[in-house]
């Protein structure tokens, strides 16, 4: 009988060894991984000489061997020419003869909850402000996002008009939605272009706080929430919420709202404010009717009509990080994730 209880105690303590044990190892990753400068690059892909590569390659399937090989001759003898021409201009210190094109430079974001590509964004801004002619050079950001909290999405937004204060031109191509949070950077472009069935709009506040209060109480759990301040606690997860507490929580909210319908209104003054910013969303098909989008297309669209003629560069901002680096984000975003579904994302206003 002892010998039973002995073992059973012992497998319990190397449970308890290997729990400690991960939980241990999991913080060592975290915080070695903060400790480790975050460094990254500008990555630049010319989207216009792999578009053309690519058709080239899906021609010659339908040539014959011979039509090939005369092919390749051609483009060989012209790239020699062409790299004659150049030299021989440089040798004699002449400018260049013929006109450069104008380009287009594409940007991605893919918004989740808290904005985190903002991060990248705002690399990429800073090197665009440093390419970007905008006398003949446009910028595209094709744009996914349903919206999140409002720091977040209103720092996207900032980003995106610091082009504007530079009278770049801005084109945002929306494909699948760009609501709430998601919207407010949209309507800071020139021109928004969106897929027939994306979402658009949702111009609204929401926060969700769930509150413990009463199981706590009926299982005689105290808890205390002790604050300096009147309003520095509002609405609580775990402890009484009051009336006038509820109700300051609710003016936030609405002077949050007004916030938000007043970004929108100075950026798309076209806009009928009052009766888009019900919190409803719309279609694209929907939305062009109330002018929350310009035109209906896809972001394919726009990248294959520009390539005829311009320069297509993308731009992506890649951050190097090292394997602890990569392990401690992921394991923090799911811990955040996690955390976020009962507290955070429940608690904070969102866009």
């Amino acid at each position: 009988m002892w010998k039973e209880i002995l073992l059973n105690y012992g497998i319990f303590l190397l449970e308890l060894l290997t729990v400690f044990g991960i939980v241990a190892v999991v913080m060592m990753i975290i915080l070695e991984s903060r400790k480790q400068p975050e460094t990254g690059t500008i990555t630049i892909t010319n989207l216009t000489e792999k578009y053309q590569e690519q058709e080239k390659t899906l021609s010659s399937l339908f040539l014959s061997e011979a039509e090939q090989k005369h092919l390749e001759k051609q483009e060989k003898k012209a790239q020699k020419e062409k790299a004659k021409l150049e030299k021989k201009r440089l040798k004699a210190g002449e400018e260049p003869s013929e006109e450069t094109k104008s380009r287009l430079f594409v940007l991605n974001f893919n918004g989740d909850v808290h904005a985190s590509a903002v991060s990248s964004l705002r690399k990429e801004i800073d090197a665009l402000i440093a390419l970007v002619s905008p006398e003949k050079d446009e910028v595209l950001l094709k744009l996914e996002s349903p919206g999140g909290v409002v720091h977040g999405y209103g720092l996207a937004a900032s980003q995106l008009q610091r082009l504007k204060t530079r009278n770049i031109p801005l084109t945002i191509a929306v494909d699948k939605v760009a609501a709430s949070g998601g919207y407010m950077m949209a309507c800071v472009a020139d021109k928004i272009i969106s897929a027939p069935f994306a979402v658009i709009g949702s111009v609204g506040v929401v926060a969700q706080v769930p509150n413990i209060h009463r199981l706590l109480k009926k299982n005689e759990i105290d808890v205390d929430v002790m604050t300096a301040g009147e309003y520095k606690r509002t609405v609580t997860f775990v402890g009484e919420n009051t009336e006038k507490g509820k109700q300051k929580f609710q003016q936030e909210l609405e002077e949050t709202h007004q916030l938000f319908k007043q970004f929108v209104q100075e950026n798309r003054p076209q806009v009928e404010i009052e009766q888009v910013a019900t919190g409803e969303h719309w279609f694209a098909t929907q939305a062009i009717k109330l002018n929350l989008v310009d035109e209906i297309a896809t972001s394919d669209d726009i990248v294959l009509n520009a390539i005829k003629e311009k320069d297509v560069i993308e731009v992506k901002y890649r951050q190097k990080k090292k394997l602890a680096q990569r392990l401690g984000d992921q394991v923090e975003s799911r811990i955040e994730n996690l955390v976020s579904k009962f507290l955070h994302k429940n608690r904070s206003p969102m866009l």
